[in-house]
């Protein structure tokens, strides 16, 4: 019998707040955190809005010093994870720290790190670039960063699939649990990228909105009107175990992952297939590891990111897996509130996908004004629903054509 794995902990900082509980009542507000960027002067730029992580304080988290070793995604991803430890109520000690592990991905890693020093080696020379650039930079020093606060020696990597990141790693970690490799494992997606050179990248390509006068009606996914994605900036880190260790030490069970499927469209290095056919690829998959049916789905947590290419392509995947039933699932995308946050968002919207099945309660896509003939199912229009959730599918989609989709069941569901 294959091992079950189940979520006991969740945490995030995310452009709505600095934790998870307060981020998900300001989704369930359907409140933006999407203004202006700060962190720049962006008047330059066709696009001058952002969803920026607002007041978060590293050195007042983790000390000056060990605040300055790291770079903005990597303190991210330590304070999702500690938050979602913390609300696991894991305990980590000597004798059981080997089989704890780290799954923790970026899309593009220290990104801050690496633009400072390459000024700094322009303008002072190379002998005053940082003795810290290489680690800070590096894709893989989030989750490194997390094993040396805690101290655990598990398996530990970074999963890079560009926007797909956050649910690749989770369901890459699950299948570490699934095979014996760990008991427990943090899981999840961070990124920081909100600096000009990605926001150029971004623009130039067309990707970004340019709704500037009005940033928090600027992400609007599956609306006629949408005219791109507003970057974001954030982390999402699970907790995951086996339900057998998960049950040895009494920790609270939230959901199960039942399901998780990946692929690649093999089409485009940033486009999606017009018809979705790599992504109800992945979703198949899922509901084939998971052993459910389309029908079985209360909710479908969207990759929904605003560009007119995504959301058709991805209604036209949910269309392709569910048949009829595709009108009578509800479907929602928080990035409408959010904005994108590229290799964190998969792990923010897990974390969404689970506190659905708990609370029974489904976020809202809002800004949603005006249908597209093309994307013509239930986005849950602007305010939160209350539903009966058992299962909910969660879409994540990046450039490179990666697809990953995760599927939690409310534990109890399975047996």
């Amino acid at each position: 019998m294959r091992t079950r794995v189940v979520v006991t902990g969740l945490g995030c900082v995310s452009p709505l707040a600095l934790d998870w509980p307060a981020t998900w009542q300001a989704l369930l507000a359907g409140k933006s955190g999407v203004g202006p960027i700060t962190q720049f002067d962006a008047s330059d730029f066709a696009t001058r809005i952002a969803a920026e992580v607002r007041g978060f304080d590293a050195a007042a988290l983790f000390g000056s010093r060990e605040a300055r070793r790291m770079d903005r995604f990597s303190q991210f991803a330590l304070a999702a994870s500690l938050e979602a430890v913390g609300h696991a109520s894991l305990n980590i000690s000597e004798t059981d720290r080997d089989r704890v592990g780290v799954v923790i991905g970026t899309g593009i890693g220290g990104i801050h790190t690496l633009v400072e020093n390459l000024n700094v080696l322009r303008e002072r020379g190379p002998a005053r670039v940082s003795p810290f650039l290489v680690p800070m930079m590096l894709a893989d020093s989030a989750a490194g960063m997390v094993a040396i606060q805690l101290g655990v020696r598990g398996p530990n990597m970074a999963v890079v699939t560009a926007c797909a990141t956050g649910s690749n790693a989770i369901g890459e970690a699950a299948e570490m649990i699934r095979r014996g490799a760990a008991d427990v494992l943090l899981a999840g997606g961070t990124e920081a990228s909100i600096l000009p050179i990605a926001v150029a990248g971004m623009g130039v390509i067309g990707a970004l909105s340019t709704r500037n006068e009005q940033p928090e009606r600027a992400s609007r996914p599956f609306d006629r009107d949408r005219d791109g994605f507003v970057m974001g900036e954030g982390a999402g880190v699970l907790v995951l175990e086996s339900l057998e260790h998960a049950r040895r030490r009494g920790a609270p069970i939230l959901a199960e992952l039942t399901g998780y499927g990946t692929s690649d469209d093999a089409y485009h290095v940033s486009a999606p297939a017009e018809d979705g056919a790599g992504a109800a690829l992945s979703m198949q998959r899922a509901l084939e590891d998971a052993g459910l049916r389309a029908a079985d789905i209360s909710y479908i947590n969207a990759h929904g990111t605003s560009t007119p290419l995504n959301d058709k392509s991805e209604t036209a995947a949910i269309k392709a897996v569910f048949g009829e039933d595709a009108y009578r699932v509800p479907v929602s995308s928080i990035k409408s509130m959010t904005g994108h946050l590229l290799g964190a968002s998969g792990a923010l919207e897990a974390a969404v996908s689970v506190q659905a099945i708990l609370d029974g309660l489904l976020p809202p896509t809002i800004n949603y004004e005006t249908p597209d003939p093309d994307c013509d199912l239930d986005y849950v229009p602007n305010q939160a629903r209350r539903a009966e959730v058992r299962h909910v599918m969660s879409n994540s989609f990046g450039f490179g054509g990666h697809n990953a989709t995760l599927i939690f069941s409310r534990f109890g569901e399975r047996g």
